[in-house]
């Protein structure tokens, strides 16, 4: 309940109430993980309202009371009247305009509105993770890196990319995964030059960089990795941008501390990119907050105006696409303390020359 005290900070009054329907925010709520369902939150006390598919198990899983609800024009209607509520707010971002007209009209006298304050504030609390939530995230984190060691073995001459991607899946949801954190990037050859390169048929060959981007998903927290490998042997061209990039990397990682602004951290590895010459080749931010969802706050970025703090969990992601070449990106997890961070990933980061 301890996340949910700091939301109904939030409450001004008795007479409000906040309506949480987007399943990450209700899973990070409750603590439970559900596609359908909804949970009402007044000033002294939360309720989850879910149907007959999830009511057993959120009786039982869920942090806060459980409801069954057959229609939400009934019985959470009924629980607002019976709470005297007058005003709902609800999650903006995260509303449909079919969502929204519904909204307005099932839960009459009451007013809904969808409120950016109440998004702000649930950023908020999200950006700072607690102990069991970086729990959650470092068990994560070492199942992707055990997929990490064990694709080393499998990568050769011959094997696609697709037959790469697949590889770490499998070895993750096999591990320990509950699900992937986002569809896995592996790429190799020219195709390292495409931060997102969609996996696809083309074969690895000898003297190929692979780039795979990957995470697993642990008690509903994400992990996040990138690492670049070369097969058989490297060109000069390859090891200088390679370090250029691990240079970056581990200089962002070097300013990571609670009071940092963002866009510093970002500048850090932005700038020994842009003076090494391949600041042209460097687009995308250097990282992303990360927890029940991929991409969190804060946003480690050129334009971001948030400042670390510590519990934060954030990637350091630096990267150099050479178009028609090769690309190379190095990616961390870290969480912020108040004195410096503590980095989550433990693969190693030199090059690694896979033998053919």
């Amino acid at each position: 309940m301890e996340k949910i005290n700091k939301l109904q900070t939030f409450i001004k009054g008795s007479h409000e109430a906040i309506l949480i329907h987007s399943a990450d925010n209700r899973r990070y709520f409750t603590d439970f993980p559900s596609s359908d369902g909804y949970l009402v939150i007044t000033k002294e006390e939360a309720v989850l309202f879910a149907d007959s598919r999830y009511i057993e198990a959120a009786q039982k899983m869920a942090c806060c009371p459980a409801r069954l609800v057959t229609r939400v024009n009934v019985e959470i209607k009924d629980y607002l009247r019976e709470k005297h509520i007058l005003k709902v707010f609800t999650e903006r971002n995260r509303l449909t305009v079919s969502m929204a007209d519904f909204f307005k009209t099932v839960f009459l006298p009451c007013t809904v509105t969808p409120s950016k304050r109440l998004e702000k504030k649930i950023a908020e609390i999200r950006m700072v993770k607690t102990r069991k939530e970086i729990q959650n995230i470092k068990a994560a984190q070492r199942i992707a890196e055990e997929a990490f060691r064990n694709v080393l073995d499998f990568i050769k001459p011959g094997v696609t990319e697709k037959q790469i991607a697949l590889e770490l899946d499998f070895y993750m949801l096999s591990h320990g995964a509950e699900a992937l954190s986002f569809e896995t990037i592996a790429v190799t050859g020219k195709k390292t030059s495409m931060p997102h390169g969609v996996p696809d048929n083309t074969v690895v060959k000898a003297g190929d960089f692979v780039t795979m981007d990957f995470g697993a998903v642990y008690n509903g927290y994400h992990s996040d990795m990138t690492r670049t490998v070369a097969v058989g042997q490297v060109s000069e061209e390859q090891q200088k941008i390679y370090g250029i990039v691990l240079r970056a990397q581990e200089k962002a990682l070097s300013m990571l501390k609670a009071g940092v602004p963002c866009n510093e951290a970002d500048a850090a590895a932005r700038d020994i990119i842009s003076q090494a010459g391949y600041g042209d080749y460097f687009g995308h931010s250097t990282g992303h907050g990360v927890g029940v969802e991929i991409h969190e706050l804060p946003n480690l970025s050129p334009k971001s105006d948030n400042v670390l703090e510590a519990g934060n969990v954030v990637t350091v992601e630096p990267g150099i696409y050479l178009p028609d070449k090769f690309g190379v990106r190095i990616e961390d997890m870290a969480v912020i303390t108040e004195d410096g961070f503590e980095n989550l990933t433990q693969s190693p980061k030199e090059l690694i020359v896979i033998e053919v």
